[in-house]
């Protein structure tokens, strides 16, 4: 049974919103090479309706540029749950409409690897309530936003996790932190 895993960039305030305008002064070798493994540690991705339109406006022009990585995100079997999204355009694209804690279970069953969810903060909200969110890792990022959506919704149930393990990338202070549901850590 695969694992569904959510990475995501955060400031140390707490903003999701837009890493692409804070992020990239802080990127290293080391960051290219820790989310190459983490990609290339999965079989699928699991993605919410706004951040699969990004990805599926970006990612289909992007392999010469990003190389295997590229192909790798294209190629993969991507889940997205929306209730509006009529058809999913993106290679090997399918949509969640219904019965969403079922049908995302039967996605952890049909994959041995880890299920990737970038972003997707509404998502990743409803993956804790259900008890389907394996792993947490945040990438922590040394940077005041200021103001944007945050990492929790506001009225979030209370979940607690376990630190798993930590990674320090490079020298940019970026620091990824790696949290397992407390539950499943006991």
């Amino acid at each position: 049974m695969g694992k569904i895993v959510a990475l995501n960039y955060v400031s140390l305030d707490g903003v999701v919103e837009r890493p692409d305008k804070w992020t990239f002064e802080y990127f290293a070798p080391e960051h290219a090479k820790f989310a190459h493994g983490q990609l290339f540690n999965s079989d699928a991705l699991l993605l919410g309706r706004v951040t699969y339109d990004g990805f599926a406006a970006s990612w289909p022009d992007m392999e010469e540029q990003t190389g295997e990585f590229g192909v790798r995100m294209n190629t993969l079997p991507k889940y997205v749950v929306s209730t509006t999204l009529e058809k999913a355009e993106w290679n090997n694209s399918t949509v969640i409409r219904e019965n969403v804690k079922e049908e995302i279970a039967a996605v952890k069953e049909r994959h041995e690897k880890d299920i990737l969810v970038y972003g997707s903060v509404n998502l990743i909200d409803s993956l804790i309530e259900f008890g389907l969110l394996d792993e947490l890792k945040l990438w922590v990022h040394p940077v005041v936003v200021g103001s944007g959506q945050k990492m929790f919704r506001d009225g979030a149930p209370l979940s607690k996790w376990t630190l798993a393990s930590t990674t320090v990338i490079g020298t940019s202070g970026t620091v990824v932190l790696d949290y397992r549901p407390a539950a499943a850590a006991e």
